[in-house]
């Protein structure tokens, strides 16, 4: 009996992700790889098959239930991931199409190609770290282990002259080459939070009473503070 299915097509740190997170909604999880797809060891939790990309996809219907499956196209490469859609989407009219896209061009292509639904990679990583910083013991560990043998630091800053930034975006600024810095993460002051890359930042300025979670040297993130306003512990 063939049963509820979901077929991610690519074999990389995306896809596996995309397989955990919806192991708990499908009764089987098939990760597809190419040929010149590769990993420094196979996955032991899902089971995984080699595709090519002229394969014919109607064979799928022998070993999944398509009307109530759904494919997830996580190809690195942005041609490769639309032509695959594009392919997928001929053989099955009516199954839901998930596709990753790099950029905003590539999200539109892909639409285009046929895909149900596109999610930005950029989108995805942000979320992924929206949501550990939220957590202060998760970034209390993420700390440790990336900086306990180096001068790099993770620190809140709490922003008391927003007339530094002269109204611009948190998107807008070069932190890097302008503070010696890196902003990751914005918690206003009603504790809503937003990471500075996504589309929902873009439309909020810097005010007093703001917190931003930074990363840098501690002599960087000294001379910020000085500008901006005070450690926040």
């Amino acid at each position: 009996m063939k049963t509820r299915s979901a077929l991610i097509f690519g074999y990389n740190e995306f896809a596996l992700e995309i397989a955990n997170n919806v192991a708990h909604k499908y009764e089987n999880i098939t990760i597809f790889k190419l040929d010149d797809e590769t990993k420094e060891k196979e996955s032991e939790k899902y089971s995984v098959a080699s595709f090519d990309l002229s394969d014919d996809w109607n064979t799928l219907e022998s070993r999944f239930d398509m009307e109530n499956s759904v494919i997830f196209c996580a190809l690195l490469d942005d041609a490769t991931n639309i032509f695959l859609t594009i392919s997928l989407r001929a053989s099955f009219e009516s199954v839901s199409i998930i596709s990753l896209a790099k950029d905003k061009e590539s999200a539109n292509k892909l639409t285009m190609a046929g895909a149900s639904k596109v999610i930005p990679i950029v989108q995805t990583t942000a979320s992924i770290i929206s949501d550990m910083l939220k957590k202060p013991i998760v970034t209390e560990v993420l700390h440790n282990i990336l900086y306990e043998k180096s001068n790099l630091k993770i620190a809140q800053v709490h922003v008391e002259q927003d007339t530094f930034f002269g109204g611009q975006h948190p998107y807008e600024i070069d932190w890097k080459n302008k503070y010696g810095i890196i902003v990751l993460f914005i918690v206003h002051e009603d504790m809503n939070s937003e990471f500075i890359y996504s589309s929902k930042a873009s439309h909020h300025g810097i005010k007093n009473g703001d917190k931003l979670v930074v990363v840098g040297y501690e002599e960087e993130i000294k001379l910020f503070e000085q500008n901006v306003g005070s450690r926040y512990e």
